[in-house]
């Protein structure tokens, strides 16, 4: 038994984990490294494998980092199976065709040929060779077909003799999963545990993380292993207050928003707002993202992922993300009619770390506004635009220009989907008492701190494309 490290190297972005048993390749995630020009260009080099000999890829979840690269590895030769829960199967496709087509708008525009929203840009020299995207459109429907059993919470599935696999709910997003390996080969036997990404317990709308107990190694997340965060009923309070305060200045608000789930819990806490007269009646909220849009679809098919309250009102009927003044914005035309508004809007628009999408649209519209406001919910990996904006830069480039940040930036890390220190410490406490812990997901600084804090298990902090024998 073999285990390799293929992700980013002690990067927070990225994972990819290849298990070689019994005559077998089995690779656990695929994402895309996210951040600056250095990362994109890792994600177009190899992946240190062959995937024309990867059997079965296990999907943890469907955000981009670990499902990103999915179509990279169809389109390199991968003809294997994947396997992952019905809410990320939906949401995977979802995830990966809108990257294909951000990928494609990207290349487009670093080759001259026009910009994000139709916004044109000088030619290059036309000596210069147009850049190809990563993959395209294509690429992430021929995905579809590989998808084939799908995993349900607790139930053992067979993957060959002498390797099984269960998927636990991991709490993070909805269909995430933690994933334990049984694996035998010559007589040895070893239960290998990946984390996936650990979401928070007490959060409103999705259950608490299951931890499995009695594994050999783990190898888990430590993307807050160095902090804690607040707790939600303060962050919701501090949230409140930034959206009320950045209305009352006149201007409008900016939300950079996570698609999957991040998207689904503030819509919630909205409506509650709105409900509980802590947010103003007449709020008008655009929920500018198709694949938000989507999301949020997605989310109401599959009440087998909720916490009982949440499963309870949809059940009942009443739809907890439909809060009254909302605008779902599909068509690019009605997002660039946004920029008209000069008071009075909730914005919110992918992507999280505004390394794409939209957000940049309106960012550039209103940053440079000081009677409007920025609100930062979610993780931002060093390098990306969300992370310098939220460090105190003074000036940004947004789609070919310089952008003064004079806008109010509020960071409310609380509603983060990622377990912090503390619960990361419990999670762990809860495998038992593994031989090895291999640390991933994580920045440095981060993972260091977590490592000293573990107890009774070797830490490992593998590096790009090292192995192990287990």
């Amino acid at each position: 038994m073999r285990l390799s490290f293929h992700g980013a190297d002690r990067e927070v972005t990225g994972s990819c984990h290849l298990l070689h048993c019994a005559g077998r390749r089995i690779l656990v995630d695929c994402g895309l490294f996210q951040g600056g020009r250095e990362l994109e260009e890792e994600n177009a080099r190899p992946f240190g494998f062959d995937p024309a000999e990867i059997d079965i890829l296990l999907l943890t979840h469907a955000h981009l980092d670990h499902c990103g690269r999915i179509p990279l590895l169809v389109k390199r030769g991968f003809r294997g199976e994947i396997i992952c829960t019905a809410a990320t199967r939906e949401l995977a496709r979802l995830v990966m065709l809108d990257a294909a087509h951000l990928q494609e708008e990207e290349a487009r525009y670093r080759s001259g040929k026009s910009g994000r929203h139709g916004h044109h840009r000088h030619h290059k020299s036309e000596h210069h060779a147009p850049e190809s995207p990563l993959y395209c459109i294509l690429d992430a429907v021929n995905c579809a077909e590989y998808f084939g059993r799908t995993a349900e919470y607790g139930k053992r599935l067979e993957l060959a003799p002498g390797v099984a696999a269960t998927f636990f709910d991991a709490g993070h997003i909805l269909g995430s999963a933690s994933i334990l390996l049984e694996l035998s080969e010559n007589g040895h036997r070893r239960r290998i545990l990946f984390s996936g990404d650990i979401g928070n317990a007490g959060r409103p709308l999705l259950r608490d993380p299951v931890v499995p107990h009695g594994a050999d190694a783990v190898i888990m997340e430590t993307t807050y292993g160095d902090r804690q965060h607040r707790p939600v009923d303060a962050s919701v309070t501090e949230f409140y207050a930034a959206v009320s305060d950045a209305l009352e200045q006149g201007g409008n608000v900016i939300i950079p928003t996570f698609a999957l789930e991040r998207a689904q819990e503030i819509l919630y806490f909205l409506h509650e707002g709105v409900r509980q007269k802590r947010l103003p009646a007449h709020l008008q909220v655009f929920l500018d993202s198709p694949m938000a849009i989507s999301a949020t679809e997605i989310f109401e098919h599959h009440p087998e992922c909720y916490e009982a309250k949440t499963a309870a009102l949809f059940r009942g009927g009443r739809d907890p993300f439909a809060l009254p003044g909302l605008h779902f914005v599909r068509e690019a035309a009605d997002s660039i009619a946004l920029s008209q508004i000069r008071s009075g809007a909730l914005i919110m628009a992918g992507s999280g770390m505004c390394t794409g999408g939209r957000v940049r649209h309106h960012l550039k519209n209103n940053l440079s506004r000081s009677n409007c406001g920025v609100i930062f919910v979610g993780y931002a990996s060093e390098g990306t635009l969300a992370r310098i904006i939220i460090d105190g830069a003074d000036a940004v480039r947004l789609l070919g220009e310089e952008v003064l940040v004079k806008a109010h930036v509020y960071t409310i890390n609380g509603f983060s989907a990622h377990a912090d220190q503390r619960e990361l410490l419990a999670w762990h406490a809860r495998t038992g008492k593994p031989e090895v812990t291999f640390l991933v997901h994580g920045e440095a600084k981060a993972m260091q701190a977590f490592a000293r804090s573990l107890r009774h298990t070797r830490v490992e902090m593998p590096a790009l494309h090292q192995s192990y024998d287990l």
